[in-house]
């Protein structure tokens, strides 16, 4: 699969599913070959792989366990190995699961660290000489969780902030070979376990009043990975959701929305 001049190669860790398969695919349309690493979405992973190439691009998909540390390594040699070079890479994988603060215990604790910190150093750190080679560029994958307290998700949010302040270090003890950003998606994507009537109120937390769309997220990814005067950044896109309320609710109301 190694190619020419011109060739760009993307490596885009939980690439089958939900939005690491919308970044795949985005990608495949702006020209990219992809190495698509999944974990236990072998058959998704396909059904990816032949999106891909129906593209006119070339795929590897590649099963690797970043909760392993061996993981990484695995996925970077496939780069190597197929193409020969890497331009990008997308830190997609997460794990994202809800449990009460005081019932975190350590293996709990740990295994979302794996995962969510550990796994995109490792991966960054095993594909460096690549992203130097080529001069190009990481994009993490965080979340609202970075700067808001989830109790809900509490060890997803401590990881996810670690990851915001990652990039910034990575962005630094790159530079200047290599740029490293992060994207920190709102509301974009519906967890599969909530209910539609809480997806649709989120829309109401936006300062545009709407939930946006995996489509959106592929686009700051696409921005990110050619904006070759930007790094160490998190782009939020979240519809404003981050901008908070518009002010303190009415007297004798309960609602936070301005005149």
């Amino acid at each position: 699969m190694k190619g020419g001049e011109g060739q760009r190669v993307a490596l885009v860790t939980g690439g089958a599913v939900r939005l690491g398969r919308a970044i795949c695919l985005g990608l495949a349309e702006a020209g990219y070959d992809l190495v698509v690493g999944y974990h236990s979405s072998a058959s998704a992973a396909a059904e990816v792989a032949a999106s891909v190439t129906d593209h006119g691009r070339g795929c590897r998909t590649v099963r690797a366990d970043l909760s392993e540390p061996a993981g990484a390594q695995t996925l970077a040699d496939a780069a190597r190995d197929t193409y020969a070079r890497l331009d990008l890479v997308v830190n997609s994988a997460a794990t994202f699961r809800p449990v009460p603060l005081l019932d975190v215990d350590a293996d709990e604790w740990d295994s979302v660290m794996r995962v969510n910190v550990r796994a995109p150093h490792l991966v960054v750190r095993a594909a460096a000489p690549l992203l130097r080679a080529a001069r190009g560029s990481v994009v993490n994958l965080t979340d609202l969780s970075a700067f808001q307290a989830w109790t809900e998700y509490p060890h997803h949010a401590v990881s996810k902030a670690a990851l915001a302040h990652l990039t910034r270090v990575q962005a630094k003890a790159l530079a200047p070979e290599v740029r490293v950003n992060a994207i920190a998606p709102g509301a974009v994507l519906p967890p599969d376990d909530w209910a539609q009537e809480r997806w649709r109120a989120e829309a109401d937390c936006a300062a545009l009043k709407r939930v946006g769309g995996p489509e959106d997220v592929v686009k700051a990814v696409l921005y990110l990975a050619d904006a070759d005067f930007v790094t160490g950044q998190i782009l939020t896109v979240d519809g404003g959701r981050m901008l908070g309320p518009s002010g303190p609710p009415r007297p004798g109301s309960e609602s936070d929305e301005s005149e």
